[in-house]
């Protein structure tokens, strides 16, 4: 059975005695370590921001101190693309046209011809200055900003010609057969690429043998185009250095509305026999 009394000896028969030693709540206790946290982790929290203010004005030194390297070997680079790889050019005359317009920007490949011989119908750049006259329609001007347009292909350039093979070394080249074509090797030609009504305004040349290492060139728009037609007088048949040839045009990067590709019409060279 349950004993449900009250054992009387058990209860205290006077005041309670408290101990000597003071005692505090424990919640007292808690509150303490919670302050001692609180401000340990404020210290922290800043010690941590400033370390993160002093790594990012560090990484900002450090750009600004990279930056003049970063320039230089970006135009280090753009100079060795520019010269041995692949360089801009503009088209200043309409003496390509349709081919090329007046204004377009043209990619010329540098490298093409270290590895393969120049193929008839191919347009190509060239430095005129050892057998023809300035680039008609080339500007005059000079100075840094001109300098840097030419420098990306953005302004015309005195010196630089804009043309297609016709007659490889050793061709004989002339003009005209009955149908006004022009004929390579005793072969006509028929000319896709020609600028409408363009065979009609053919000259009549040659017969004229392409020397060793030079090259027979004519534009698109044969009424307006100045070429090896026009250059051929007493004592110069008309014809290009090959060593003045940057390379053949590939790509029209510009205006936007006219990037497309340059291809080389092979059909219209492939009935000419070897000379």
């Amino acid at each position: 059975m349950l004993n449900d009394e009250r054992d009387p000896s058990s209860e205290s028969h006077g005041p309670v005695a408290r101990s000597s030693g003071a005692h505090t709540h424990p919640w007292t206790h808690r509150a303490d370590n919670a302050e001692d946290h609180d401000t340990t982790d404020s210290r922290k929290g800043e010690e941590q921001g400033g370390k993160e203010k002093e790594k990012d004005g560090k990484k900002q030194r450090s750009f600004w101190k990279e930056l003049p390297v970063l320039l230089v070997i970006g135009l280090l680079l753009a100079f060795v693309i520019k010269t041995w790889v692949v360089e801009p050019y503009y088209v200043p005359s309409g003496s390509m046209e349709n081919t090329l317009l007046i204004g377009d920007r043209v990619f010329v490949n540098k490298l093409a011809y270290a590895t393969r011989d120049i193929e008839r119908g191919e347009v190509i750049v060239f430095d005129g200055r050892e057998s023809w006259d300035a680039v008609e329609g080339a500007e005059t001007s000079s100075g840094f900003l001109t300098s840097v347009a030419d420098f990306a292909g953005m302004s015309p350039n005195r010196k630089d010609y804009t043309k297609r093979v016709i007659g490889l070394p050793g061709d004989t080249v002339e003009c005209c057969d009955e149908k006004g074509r022009i004929s390579i090797n005793g072969e006509p030609i028929d000319e896709p690429y020609l600028f409408p009504e363009s065979r009609e305004s053919h000259e009549k040349f040659g017969p004229v043998t392409v020397g060793k290492g030079r090259l027979w060139v004519m534009g698109d728009h044969r009424a307006i185009s100045l070429d090896s037609r026009g250059h051929a007088e007493p004592g110069e048949d008309g014809t290009i250095p090959i060593s003045s040839v940057a390379g053949p045009a590939f790509l029209i990067h510009w205006p936007l509305d006219r990037i497309s590709t340059l291809s080389t019409p092979k059909n219209a060279f492939a009935n000419v026999p070897a000379p």
